[in-house]
């Protein structure tokens, strides 16, 4: 086995755990949102998505950027788009200066169910890495999620 060999079996070992701590903090997640708010793990993070943006100027999103704001074809999007604006959650409306463009926003029944569904989804992400600390495959991929963001900046200033 060559140096380049021992690399490549090391970063894909890696990229093996780094998965399986992403799907089993999904899976962790997706119950606690279902259980609790009837709502998925996707359904979750395009509300966030869009409730966050409500701080930039205009308001709102272009349906492209939804799809890459939440890691997803522009087909799935615009199904899960279609899902939660049936049940009254966001709305889609076209631009006025370009009639192409179709903007996507949460409504407040919408910001309402995130707002409920947010503590949730944080307890449960902090339940999901606790059990994973416990893997000693995974802890050192929890010690580096906990060590970004903006309360370890604060942190280290």
């Amino acid at each position: 086995m060559t140096a380049t060999d021992s690399a490549l079996t090391a970063l894909s070992q890696g990229w093996c755990a780094l998965s399986l701590l992403h799907g089993r903090i999904e899976a962790h997640i997706e119950r606690a949102l279902q259980a609790g708010h009837g709502l998925s793990v996707r359904e979750y993070s395009l509300l966030d998505v869009l409730s966050r943006q409500h701080n930039g100027p205009g308001g709102h999103l272009r349906m492209h950027q939804v799809a890459d704001s939440v890691v997803l074809s522009q087909s799935a999007t615009t199904r899960l788009v279609s899902r939660l604006e049936d049940r009254g959650l966001l709305s889609r409306y076209l631009c006025d200066t370009d009639r192409r463009g179709i903007y996507t926003d949460v409504s407040e029944a919408g910001l309402a169910l995130l707002a409920a569904a947010r503590p949730t989804n944080d307890a449960a992400l902090r339940e999901a890495l606790d059990e994973a600390k416990a893997n000693p495959e995974l802890a050192p991929l929890v010690a580096a999620v906990e060590g970004t963001g903006p309360r370890a900046e604060r942190a280290r200033s």
